[in-house]
């Protein structure tokens, strides 16, 4: 690990591999760090240069404000300034950018505002290039005006509660020891040895209105929440974070492949963090009903988007693995670390 200097702010990175190897840049998700990766890296050949950064608020990084009014430009901002540290990259690199979750969504930021300096993504679970929740359709179509039911306020308060506490206990569902068991992956058994680790990533999340989960304001719709404008869930709310006509847009088009798991309970068309999802399911009272409010179609909308980059020139390849949860990186590393080899 190495701590810089970059953006006004102090980050920590995880550095592994020669100074002159292929590069490869590691963004990790939400309630995570930089060691979530460490998985994956006992699986790559040692002549990469490897480059995790905590972001903001995580791991050891320094907990920063986060501007959700931005969508996660702060996050893509910090990791893009790494890129100009000659103690991290070769001058000039654009490194394979492999990125998990929320991670995605800045790695898709950096790329629409830094394409030429972008290789190729590895896109692993992503977020919807609409954001996440408070849509309807494949166009990312908003279910109501003020994007109600996404951003800080639908956070699990308890999950926020043990979050802020450290708690390591594995008995209550809504802790985080409990939600990387059961969200994170679909067997957590994969998780092996590597679960007190992958626990302290989690655990290192800064928690407040300014980092995780952020704010949310009282709204006229269900369930009642509306998004704020700072903190790290409203970065991802569809007012904030929409992505998709950008990145279909950008002028240089690196080769995209899309890595997820079909029993993801994250990012899915039926996500159990999903709002609409959970009242259809009945389990978040007063639920408008699937013409109001449906679920987000979110694996849907990625797709759509990506064929659209590829009709104007890019290209991407979806692999999907079966029995496969959240973190393909985890449950299935060798596998994905093959997918990251070809792509280099």
């Amino acid at each position: 690990m190495v701590r810089v200097h970059a953006r006004g702010i102090v980050q920590n990175v995880l550095v592994a591999g020669p100074e002159d190897g292929p590069p490869v840049l590691l963004i990790h998700g939400n309630c995570s760090s930089a060691d979530f990766w460490r998985p994956l890296l006992r699986h790559l050949p040692p002549h990469l240069r490897i480059v995790a950064p905590d972001l903001r608020g995580y791991g050891e990084s320094e907990a920063a404000p986060v501007d959700a009014t931005r969508g996660l430009r702060d996050f893509a901002d910090d990791v893009a300034a790494l890129l100009d540290l000659p103690e991290l990259f070769p001058a000039g690199a654009a490194p394979l950018v492999v990125a998990h979750s929320m991670g995605c969504g800045v790695a898709m930021q950096v790329l629409v505002d830094h394409p030429h300096r972008v290789r190729a993504l590895l896109l692993e679970a992503p977020v919807s290039p609409y954001g996440f929740g408070g849509t309807r359709d494949l166009d990312g179509t908003p279910t109501t005006p003020d994007f109600a039911g996404t951003g800080g306020g639908g956070a699990n308060p308890d999950f926020v509660r043990r979050l802020a506490a450290k708690d390591r206990d594995g008995d209550e569902p809504t802790s985080p020891r409990a939600v990387l068991r059961t969200a994170y992956v679909a067997d957590p058994a994969s998780l092996g040895a590597d679960e007190e680790l992958l626990l302290d990533t989690v655990l290192s999340t800064a928690v407040g209105d300014d980092n995780y989960p952020g704010t949310s304001v009282p709204s006229p719709n269900w369930p009642g929440i509306a998004p704020g404008d700072r903190g790290v869930l409203n970065t991802m709310a569809p007012n904030h974070f929409r992505i998709a006509e950008d990145l279909v847009a950008v002028a240089t088009k690196p080769p995209i492949t899309w890595v997820r798991g079909d029993q993801d309970a994250i990012v899915s068309d039926t996500s159990l963090f999903d709002l609409a999802y959970l009242g259809q399911l009945g389990l978040v009272p007063g639920w408008p009903g699937a013409d109001a409010c449906p679920p987000q179609p979110m694996v849907g909308q990625t797709r759509a988007v990506l064929d659209r980059y590829a009709a104007a020139g890019g290209s991407y390849r979806e692999v999907v693995y079966a029995g496969c949860g959240h973190s393909p990186h985890v449950e299935r590393p060798e596998e994905f670390a093959a997918e990251l080899i070809r792509l280099l």
